[in-house]
């Protein structure tokens, strides 16, 4: 029988971009092609558990009301990927899109309450006037259409075929965007070498304050040979953090708990007015982030930067001590970060001073450089352990354990 591979939906994928190429650049346009991603993936699964139904209470349908609750999420007949291709003859299809999006997000409020709330398909200035944008939406809505991409999960070649799909076409916008790109997305394998790193067990709270599309946190989790583990995560961009939720949706992560807005500036998972903690806390911050913040926290209320300010023009250390103030009296934090961390002076010369007094800088492994999106510079792990017995610091230089692929 045949079955859908990631290669078959990849193949639907970059067929369907190819509607939008030319009028909008991938960091845009994206959004618009991994959201009906998601959508069919949405209704194709209803559809069969909705049949398998049928078939189990013989028709019954108050049995199969009741039952169908107790699922995931629920769609009906005017909030499917079917209901769509319908109305692609619409005078505005845009406005179509939008209104079922809207009906999916009413019916399913606990899971996917605005989960759509930053993507717009009536969008003028992405999508062109009417005519225009409703030839794009069509064209767009054909190419999911195609019979190759059955969704249903017993039509799937394996149980993380949609998951991994939709990681592989991130990954993919993101090379093909460089440097802006590059923002929402860690490289597949410095994520897997964080992920393991870390080595969250059983049971662990697992937290990333710059989540993006939350493949790393979703590594962590995959290093756990269980189902017992929570994920934390928070992304400023808000296009970011709706890819990162139905990111963990597609990897039928459950109760993973993702927010939108700035970290520094206004941390979102706080418990009785103080940082949440976590057992383990991996992320890739963006590199010297400019503007970070300095002047809105010199009197910051979480009291994160008792080890001194960062400068105004880059950011890491306020990520690293952020971080830090995270993690629980027995955590460990993996992160990804510019050289320049190791060597700038001034302010970040004392706090790192202050980070080595407190036992708390466990391991650096420089990486090799091109590693990454849109920058070439090399780049470093380090590893930060609460309650160290050990007083040395490991050092490794991986900057030559590694080949370069296509």
């Amino acid at each position: 029988m045949y079955k859908t591979t990631k290669e078959t939906i990849n193949n639907v994928v970059w067929k369907a971009c190819d509607s939008f190429r030319g009028t909008l650049d991938s960091t845009q346009y994206k959004d618009y092609v991994l959201t009906m991603l998601f959508v069919k993936y949405l209704s194709d699964f209803y559809r069969e558990k909705s049949e398998q139904l049928q078939d189990k209470y013989k028709g019954n349908q108050n049995r199969i009301a009741k039952a169908i609750k107790l699922e995931k999420f629920i769609l009906d007949e005017e909030s499917t990927f079917e209901y769509l291709v319908s109305k692609k003859e619409a005078s505005n299809l845009g406005e179509e899109i939008n209104k079922v999006l809207l009906k999916i997000e009413e019916i399913n409020p606990e899971k996917l309450e605005r989960i759509f709330r930053t993507i717009d398909f009536n969008n003028e200035t992405n999508l062109g006037k009417t005519k225009e944008r409703n030839a794009i939406l069509r064209h767009l809505l054909e190419d999911f259409n195609d019979t190759k991409l059955d969704l249903r999960p017993s039509m799937l070649a394996g149980n993380d075929v949609i998951g991994d799909a939709y990681e592989y076409l991130i990954a993919h916008f993101a090379s093909d965007a460089g440097k802006k790109g590059g923002e929402f997305f860690t490289p597949s394998q410095v994520s897997t070498l964080l992920a393991k790193l870390a080595g969250a067990k059983k049971g662990a709270r697992i937290y990333d304050p710059a989540c993006g599309s939350s493949s790393l946190l979703i590594k962590a989790a995959k290093e756990i040979n269980s189902d017992n583990f929570a994920l934390f995560g928070q992304e400023k961009n808000g296009q970011t953090q709706t890819l990162s939720r139905m990111n963990m949706f597609l990897h039928e992560i459950g109760g993973a708990d993702i927010r939108w807005g700035d970290t520094l500036r206004n941390p979102l998972h706080i418990v009785d007015g103080h940082l949440m903690k976590f057992d383990i806390v991996v992320a890739n911050p963006p590199f010297s982030l400019d503007k970070w913040g300095r002047d809105d926290l010199e009197n910051d209320i979480y009291q994160r930067f008792s080890y001194g300010l960062p400068p105004k023009s880059k950011g890491d250390y306020a990520f690293v001590l952020h971080m830090l103030a995270s993690l629980n009296v027995q955590g460990t934090m993996a992160v990804v970060l510019p050289h320049g961390v190791l060597f700038r002076g001034a302010s970040e010369g004392k706090i790192r001073q202050q980070i080595l007094d407190n036992n708390l800088l466990d391991t650096v492994i420089g990486l090799p450089s091109n590693l990454f999106f849109g920058t070439s510079i090399p780049v470093a792990i380090l590893i930060f352990k609460k309650n160290r017995k050990n007083k040395q610091v490991l050092f490794i230089d991986a900057s030559a354990e590694s080949r370069k692929r296509r």
